[in-house]
């Protein structure tokens, strides 16, 4: 890491025929939301660790039983380690790590880039995309601040020439005007008459998470609650029909049945909607002049780089080292 920190070469970045934004922006949700679903898992196991106030439960108490055999608390845990538990530890590591990186380089992360960060991640959503969906929003902000501290550890060194970065953003302008986005839970039937069968569950007080799991023909956003993140107009790989309901809601309401492309019907209830935002060239400045830094690093960098160096060990063995 000593190399990369302290060297600080004069770098006139060039744009790619890919836009650089739109191909991190596409990675980086990939990278972070796997380790937020790992937290949100250690942090419900830990809940049911605890016991309850003045009751002890034992290790072979039953969680479950299949044909008699019995299942305990004791084995339920032990799978739930091996299976998330290095994961998740390995999760919360890194947070302290970047935090401890943060003081030592007198890094600071404002409300206002972690804003521009969602913003312009939900423009560059083209696709079902996973990385914003089963999150909080307190989770996701910590998540791209995480990153956002590792992102300027790496580059605090590496200067990139100020026509460069105007450069970027007069040839990248569509991407600072981003357009206004509905997060969206879908359910998708067989027929109509299932479609109005589903929409008199939901006027009678059913959840719509529940019900997508119990009966959405769409499996991939069914297992999510419906949830299929955030859609913007003439997204592609999203059927017009679901874009064109979602956009005649308010937040928290649900539309009424209506066709998909493919014959079926479909139900949509609008979470939350995120007003479409212009973005000028002070606004994006130091995000698109960190980006053309990080293109430029020679490999890529996790905060595992960052362990040996804040003396960070764990239950899985020593200090670990960055592949």
């Amino acid at each position: 890491m000593s190399s990369t920190r302290n060297r600080r070469p004069s770098i006139s970045a060039t744009p790619n025929q890919t836009p650089l934004l739109q191909r991190r922006l596409k990675t980086k949700p990939a990278l972070t939301v796997i380790a937020v679903l790992l937290l949100g898992n250690i942090l419900w196991l830990i809940a049911w660790l605890i016991p309850n106030k003045g009751q002890e439960i034992g290790s072979d108490e039953q969680v479950a039983a299949i044909d008699g055999e019995v299942i305990t608390r004791q084995e339920w845990m032990i799978a739930m380690e091996e299976r998330y538990g290095k994961e998740t530890l390995q999760n919360l590591v890194n947070e302290s790590v970047m935090e401890k990186a943060a003081k030592k380089y007198k890094i600071k992360v404002t409300d206002q880039e972690i804003d521009l960060e969602l913003a312009l991640m939900r423009s560059a959503q083209d696709k079902f995309d996973t990385a914003m969906q089963n999150l909080s929003a307190e989770q996701l902000r910590k998540k791209i601040r995480s990153q956002l501290i590792l992102d300027k550890v790496l580059t605090k060194d590496v200067v990139i020439k100020e026509d460069s970065i105007e450069k970027y953003y007069e040839e990248n302008q569509s991407l600072y005007n981003t357009k206004t986005s509905y997060r969206t839970n879908f359910i998708e039937v067989d027929s109509k008459k299932a479609a109005e069968e589903a929409l008199k569950e939901l006027k009678n007080s059913s959840d719509f998470s529940v019900l997508a799991r119990e009966i959405s023909l769409d499996s991939a956003s069914a297992s999510l609650g419906g949830d299929i993140g955030f859609l913007t107009e003439k997204q592609e790989n999203v059927d017009p029909a679901i874009i064109k309901a979602a956009k005649a809601l308010k937040a928290k309401e649900v539309s009424k049945a209506f066709k998909l492309n493919n014959g079926h019907y479909g139900i949509v209830q609008v979470q939350e909607i995120v007003e479409g935002q212009s973005f000028t060239y002070e606004d994006v400045k130091e995000h698109i002049e960190r980006e053309l830094a990080l293109d430029q690093l020679p490999q890529s960098v996790t905060p595992e780089a960052f362990w040996s160096e804040f003396k960070a060990t764990w239950y899985y063995g020593e200090e670990k080292k960055d592949k």
